[in-house]
Order: C-alpha cells, then structure tokens, then sequence
C-alpha cells in the first residue's frame, strides 16, 4: 500500500521533512498549515519540490471550527476556506482535513453541521478539491467516528468523506467491539486514514495526544485490529502517520523517517499486507564485543570472574574470553570515543543468518559494511538505533560459516563453569531513540516486547523495556534516561547467569574482584518484607546480594564496579522468575552514583 506521514510528525525546516521523507521511501506527505507558513519557499516550488522527490501531497491540514456555527460566522469561514483551496490548488493537494469543531459558538446540531459541510464540500467540487471530516476526541460536539460519520452521510455530497484516525478513535475507547461501526462505512467514502500509535496514560486526551503519540507498535494501542477494520471496507488511499511528538520534534528528521516507515512495513506485515521475509528469531546470544582502550582493568575483572583468555583473533587485536557458554570479546582497536570500556557489539545465534540479514534489510536495517581479510568467515551485521551492532552468528553449526573460525585458541582451557552464559544484557539508549530501539528488536529481530517499567535514579526517572524470544534465551532490557544526557551518564551492562551467585559472588571477590556495595538499610528492609533462612540475611549483607521474588521464583544478583562505560551482573534465577530484579534497581543506582562520587569513575 501506498505510504504517507504528516510533516509535523518530524523535525526541522519543510524542505528537511521533505527530504527525510523521500530518503525513507514514502510514497506521500500530508502538509501541516505551520510548516508551509513558515517556509520560504511558494505553494508552486513546495509542489515542484515534491514531485522532484517523488512525492505526492496527499493532504493539507487542518481547517479547524469550521461547522455548526452561526451564519456570520460560517461566512467567514468559508471565505477563509476559499483561500485555501486555492493555495491547494497550487500546492498539488487534493484533499483537506476538517477537524470537528471545538469553536464555543459551535451549536449541537447535527442537521447544521451537515448542511453547512454540504455548503463547504461544494466549494471545495468547484475547487477541485475533497474534504476529509475528522471526529476530534475532543471535539464540543463531534468526538467520536461514527458521530462524525453520521454527519457525512446525512450531507450526501460527493466531495465530503470522512477521516479516520486511530488515535482520536483508540483513546476514546480500546473495546474492539466499538471499531464494528467502521463496517457501516463504505470504502470510498473514507477520504483518508491517519495512524497513530500512543502509551497507554491516564491523562487529559488532548495533552496525550498533542505530546506522547508515537509510530505504530510503539505504544499499546492496537492499531493492527483498527486497520484490518477499515481494509475490509475497500479502503484503497494512503496509510498515513500523525505523530505528534515531544522526543521527535527535537529528533534528527532523517532516522526518524527511517523509524516511522519500518513502523508502517510492519504493520502492514501484521495485517497481511506486507509480503516480508518471515522473522528469524535468535535462539541465544554467541558473545559480547567490548571496545576498551586500555585493556588491563577489562581483563583484571573478567579473570577475577573466572574467565578464561582462550583465543585471539587472527588479523584484529580481539582476544576471545570464555567461562561456559558466556564469550566475551575485547577488542582493543581504535576507539571511537573517550569515555572508556564500552559495549559494541552483540553476537546473536541465529537459526539461519543469511534470511536474518534479508529480514532487517527488508524493515530498513541495511548490513553494515565490514572490512574482511581473505579467510575470515562471511558474518553479517545491522546496527541497532543507539549504534550496537547486532551480528548474526551459527557457532560450531557444520554447513554454516563460524566466527569461531576467525580465531586461533591460545592452548588455555576455559575455566569451570560457575557462570553458564549470558542472561541478559542491558543497552542505554540515546534519549531520542527508546521508542524506535523497542520496535525496532521487536520488528527486525522478532523479539517480545514486555511492559515499559519506570526506575528510580536519585536524579531522575528511567524508563526500561525488556525485549525476549519465547524461552529467555535472548533478553535485552532497554533503557532511557529522563534528559537528553542521561545516556552518557548510566553504564550498559552484561549479566551472567549462574546457578550458585553466592558461590560466584565469592569467588569474584577472593579473586581481587570489588563488588558494588549496598546500604546496610535494603538488608533491614529485606528482612521486614522477607522471611528467609538463618544466616542467609548475613550472607547477602556480605556480599552485597540483592533479593527479589515474583510470582514464579526467585532472583538473586549483584554487581561489579563499572569499568568505562561497563559493569557486569551475577544473576541466579530459580524456579522461573521472569523479571530483571527493577524493585531493586533503585538501590543499585544510587551505590553506583555513590561510588562515582568517591572515585570520580
């Protein structure tokens, strides 16, 4: 299906949104009044601009109070809507949107409203244009589709149709039995469709709206069920984004676009619209790449932790760490940033790489370039929204390539196990990309969105989501920081599951290892909230351990100073539990500023 999105969804000047709208591949764009006000260029140049990008204008919005006022009012209304359609005419666009009205002189009279759009729509005919009636949530009199609707068909004019948006329709009620009435409407008298996406917040709808809508599969709307609804109407116009948006107001327009349109492939995808290359879901992680500058503190805390240097890289300075199935690489090349150890890269297993890399290359996430010497195996890699480059590995798979191939084993054997792998890592994204990072695992890699948790930072509130494939065997949990800055202020982190933490906490720190430490206060709350075994209290008290419980079992896990950008978890779960110890991430941010306090690191 042809695709649209609204200019006031990116940022920057018109002929920036343009732009960033042809490089993402729309086929179309609905111009918003205040961006064409505000350029300099003409109706003419603006339709010439858009035809040389190969884009079509689909809409011009909005025209707002327009119905069901006073007849000295409606006057110069239309006078003010003559106006406008000649600027259409010139702009190249052939509809208008009319947002009900939320005008006080606005009277609740149906028969009024119908009578005076029919007088509007014959303008518009005589202009060559069509008018696109859109119920507002807020609308006086007018909030709901099926309202707005009635209104349309009780004018019976050819040029007036109606506008469905999801969000005016979604936040005003998420029952699927009240998206029925979207059957009653004829296809083609739905002139257009606006997609939206949104949290699901408890608060007034129009500052919801004006502030925190977001790119479908985003939020917790269910626009897949709104669009199938109006598909089986014999809609055949544009899907169009309408996306206002604090974060992406101040976003770069660019990977905004490239955001929104993946939102429409997958979407299409869903309702069966899209012919996709199927999901690959990865099946574990293969290791974690660490791009250090100074590799001696890196290794000092990876060998108290009981890995292993077992091999090297045979043409880049990457040695290859292992303790189980948990491999860590550091690479100690060229480092693009100063701030230290950081987390670069993810290997990911995957059932088949090649259809891996065809499926992120289909939603917009080409493979990366990569400079490969002669022998070294094929390994595809995308790069996530906040830069961490994703690879897509087979390891010790016979018919398929190995990265393991790429290195030479240095004659040492791997530590006993006391850490079997990785349980998860944890990736801070950039303050203007969490939306995006969320659809984009879940799109590109297949993964499962879980509920967005709120953290508590002595100086701010963290927003976090965890994305998993159906046995825990991937989970990543993805993080925002509550000001632009945050991302360079909290660490990413690599937690490695054992079945023994206490033995490994002990191990760790007997081994020269420094645990973070943890407020005498969380162990006298433990203990009021808790009643554990004797001795137990003490232990975690030693050792700085955490505790938490749900309803499937229990997490027990501790941390390591941070090195650079980097710190690494110790987790133990037993009998199921499913989450990442949050109730405890409080106190463990708070040690952590603590500590950086003391260290200056």
């Amino acid at each position: 299906m042809r695709t649209s999105i609204a200019t006031v969804s990116l940022s920057g000047s018109l002929t920036e949104k343009l732009d960033a709208a042809a490089r993402a591949g729309f086929d179309g764009v609905e111009i918003f009044e205040n961006d064409l006000l505000a350029s300099p260029l003409t109706p003419e140049e603006i339709r010439a601009r858009c035809a040389d990008l190969g884009l079509t204008v689909d809409l011009f919005q909005p025209m707002r109070d327009i119905e069901a006022v006073p007849e000295d009012a409606f006057a110069r209304n239309l006078r003010r809507a003559r106006h406008k359609f000649e600027l259409m005419r010139r702009l190249g666009a052939g509809t208008v949107l009319v947002c009900s009205s939320v005008s006080p002189l606005a009277v609740d009279d149906d028969a009024l409203a119908a009578e005076q759009l029919s007088r509007l729509a014959d303008l518009a005919r005589d202009c060559g244009v069509r008018v696109a009636y859109e119920a507002l949530a807020w609308g006086r009199h007018v909030s709901t589709y099926d309202h707005a609707w009635r209104i349309v068909e009780s004018a019976g004019h050819p040029a007036l149709g109606t506008c469905l948006d999801s969000f005016h329709i979604l936040s005003r009620s998420s029952d699927p039995k009240d998206l029925e009435g979207i059957a009653d409407i004829p296809g083609e008298k739905i002139f257009f469709l606006q997609l939206a996406d949104a949290p699901l917040l408890a608060m007034d709808v129009l500052q919801w709206s004006r502030h925190y809508r977001c790119f479908p599969g985003q939020g917790g709307f269910d626009v897949a069920g709104l669009l199938r609804h109006v598909l089986a109407t014999g809609y055949d116009g544009p899907l169009s984004l309408e996306v206002f948006n604090d974060v992406f107001r101040q976003a770069e327009a660019g990977p905004t676009a490239v955001d929104a349109r993946r939102s429409l492939l997958v979407l299409q995808e869903t309702v069966g619209r899209a012919p996709l290359p199927a999901p690959v879901v990865p099946t574990g992680v293969a290791f974690a790449e660490l791009v250090t500058p100074d590799a001696e503190p890196l290794t000092a805390l990876l060998g108290a932790l009981g890995f292993t240097r077992t091999a090297r890289h045979r043409g880049k300075p990457v040695a290859l760490w292992e303790q189980g199935d948990a491999r860590i690489l550091v690479n100690t090349g060229p480092v693009v940033r100063r701030d230290g150890t950081r987390l670069a890269a993810i290997g990911l297993e995957s059932p088949d790489p090649a259809a891996a890399a065809q499926r992120a290359e289909a939603l917009l996430a080409p493979v990366l370039p990569r400079r490969r010497a002669p022998g070294d195996a094929p390994l595809d890699a995308v790069a996530a929204p906040d830069g961490t480059e994703l690879f897509f590995c087979a390891t010790g798979r016979p018919g398929l390539p190995d990265w393991r191939a790429d290195f030479e084993d240095t004659d040492r054997e791997p530590a006993p196990a006391g850490i079997r792998r990785i349980d998860h890592v944890a990736l801070t994204q950039p303050w203007h990309h969490f939306d995006e990072a969320v659809l984009f695992h879940r799109g590109v890699l297949g993964l499962h969105g879980k509920e967005s948790v709120d953290l508590a930072d002595p100086y701010g509130l963290l927003r976090s989501r965890a994305v998993t494939n159906a046995d825990g065997s991937v989970r990543i949990a993805l993080t925002v920081g509550a000001a632009p800055t945050d991302d360079t202020v909290h660490a990413q982190h690599i937690a490695l599951a054992t079945d023994d933490v206490i033995a490994s906490a002990r191990r760790f720190r007997d081994a020269g290892g420094a645990l973070l430490p943890v407020p005498a206060n969380y162990y006298d709350d433990l203990a009021a909230r808790f009643e554990l075994p004797d001795g137990e209290l003490e232990t975690y008290r030693d050792l700085g351990i955490l505790y938490d419980r749900d309803a499937h079992g229990v997490f027990l896990h501790c941390y390591t100073r941070t090195v650079g950008r980097v710190f690494f978890e110790l987790v133990q779960r037993d009998d199921g539990y499913r989450g990442y110890g949050a109730a405890n991430a409080p106190v463990r941010l708070a040690a952590q500023h603590a500590v950086r306090a003391l260290t200056g690191g």
